[in-house]
């Protein structure tokens, strides 16, 4: 009896923590179909005629197919250039660590929580000297840089688990390095690759700080449309809501059709 009782309350305090975090998506769900007058009416409409009007205007007037483009572009290369450097060096610390291996891990780990605007000045000069502003180069290599750390250390963790005796086994046989990452790890790690891949192209998406201070009109993300939509003349709030939908929809499909990968991604070595 006590056993099904805290069952009981476990699960209703899960929905009601679950329903208190998609409150914030349901109404702004809610505020799209809604026009400009009805979305700052007082007290709020719950019950009202929806409209796609908001949708028409972002998708005509603000040019949406162009920062989308821009959001892809920047968070899948960032990713793949990211892939190209983050593996050798992870196959490295794994497999032929130094004294100095983990304290180099620890301090890279480190460097993915220093706050942004810390290092705005210095990066806004060097962009604006090497003329990387509102680019996508400039762009693809901050979100690449922002996300190396936790890449090295995801794959870094994900290629400790791999069984070192066929390792072992392929060096005996006179496997050369190369041939050991290209034909043993590279195809035994897929699916933490894809994990990793896949949070640090999430991350790249969502990335606002750095789409904001260094992309404008010609380079910017979805982020730097929505926030446009705050001007002189005040908040527009149904489109707000519109184009903030539409920057979300793609990413919530793509980590609810791949949550387990994404659940992966973030929690290796967390479980031994």
């Amino acid at each position: 009896m006590h056993k099904h009782t805290t069952l009981h309350v476990r699960t209703v305090a899960a929905w009601f923590f679950a329903l208190l975090l998609f409150f914030p998506i349901f109404w702004l769900g809610l505020m799209a179909f809604k026009t400009e007058a009805q979305a700052i009416s007082t007290p709020p409409l719950l019950f009202f005629s929806p409209t796609l009007q908001s949708f028409r205007d972002v998708m005509a007037r603000d040019h949406y197919i162009g920062y989308a483009l821009n959001s892809l572009l920047t968070s899948v290369l960032s990713t793949a250039i990211g892939l190209a450097i983050a593996l050798p060096a992870a196959y490295s610390m794994a497999f032929f660590p130094t004294r100095g291996t983990i304290g180099l891990l620890k301090f890279i780990l480190s460097s993915r929580y220093m706050p942004g605007v810390g290092a705005l000045m210095p990066i806004y000069i060097c962009y604006q000297y090497f003329g990387l502003l509102d680019s996508w180069a400039g762009l693809t290599v901050m979100f690449m840089l922002m996300n190396l750390p936790i890449m090295i250390w995801l794959l870094y963790t994900n290629l400790r688990e791999l069984p070192r005796e066929i390792l072992e086994a392929a060096r005996m046989d006179g496997a050369t390095v190369f041939h050991e990452f290209r034909h043993i790890v590279l195809p035994l790690s897929t699916g933490g690759i894809a994990s990793t891949a896949l949070v640090c192209m999430v991350w790249a998406w969502n990335e606002s700080f750095w789409s904001l201070n260094l992309g404008a009109a010609n380079a910017g993300t979805l982020a730097w449309l929505i926030a446009s939509y705050s001007s002189p003349e005040g908040l527009f709030w149904a489109k707000l809501s519109a184009a903030s939908l539409m920057a979300i929809a793609p990413i919530m499909a793509l980590g609810w059709f791949c949550q387990k990968q994404l659940v992966q991604g973030m929690t290796f070595g967390a479980v031994k």
